[in-house]
């Protein structure tokens, strides 16, 4: 019978620049980037404003209201880290707590996201640990079941492979593939500097309607103006 429950001591890092650059541009430029892919399901949400993280992900895969693999997955975890935690069966269970934090702190680990719940959100914020979760619970679990640390996992419908890229904002949770993360964060910054050329003109009073010629694309949809007497201009 084969063991189904591993847990993988990998050595899989992504590029260290392509990580710094997608968390310096963020989730919505990355994942224009990478052709709006690789994004969570907006069910996961920031556990407080403004937290920013990008780093390399360190998987769990438990079953829904238990930790104990969570505590298995920490000395898996070093400086730089996102750990990403799913369940086997949907769950809003309080996994994560300031407890867990703490060690993760500790090891220099930047965040947590976690298809299910965290609670000590106050303690988690005064630690400015950012954590992006499907739910804020108290509700309590136990260390019983076990399940497997560094396997492919998926997270509130994004698959997500040991190393790849977790990049998470105000804007949700994005997985950029590891070896594609050079490729994605050269695009990100291209796109950023494209983007930039745009807000200059924005500022100066220039329209969308005219920098992306989207007069032209209303006339052809047979989009009209008219005065209020209803006269055509």
């Amino acid at each position: 019978m084969v063991n189904r429950n591993v847990i993988v001591r990998t050595s899989r890092q992504p590029d260290p620049k392509a990580v710094g650059d997608l968390e310096r541009l963020g989730v919505a430029t990355a994942h224009e980037a990478m052709g709006r892919r690789g994004l969570a399901q907006p069910v996961l949400r920031p556990i407080y404003p403004g937290a920013r993280v990008a780093g390399r992900a360190v998987t769990v895969l438990s079953q829904p209201g238990d930790n104990l693999m969570i505590h298995a997955s920490i000395e898996q975890c070093g400086p730089g880290d996102v750990l990403v935690v799913a369940t086997t069966s949907p769950s809003t269970d309080g996994m994560f707590g300031e407890l867990f934090a703490r060690q993760l702190a500790a090891r220099d680990v930047r965040g947590l996201v976690i298809d299910a719940g965290v609670r000590d959100v106050a303690e988690l914020t005064a630690m400015d640990f950012p954590a992006w979760s499907k739910a804020v619970s108290a509700q309590g679990t136990v260390k019983a079941t076990p399940g497997s640390v560094n396997v492919p996992v998926v997270v509130a419908g994004l698959p997500v492979r040991p190393g790849d890229v977790i990049v998470g904002d105000d804007d949700g949770v994005l997985c950029v593939p590891c070896d594609q993360a050079p490729e994605v964060a050269a695009a990100a910054v291209e796109r950023e500097a494209n983007e930039q050329a745009k807000r200059e003109k924005f500022r100066t009073g220039t329209l969308g309607l005219d920098l992306y010629g989207m007069r032209e694309q209303l006339e052809r949809l047979g989009v009209t103006y008219v005065d209020e007497s209803g006269e055509g201009r």
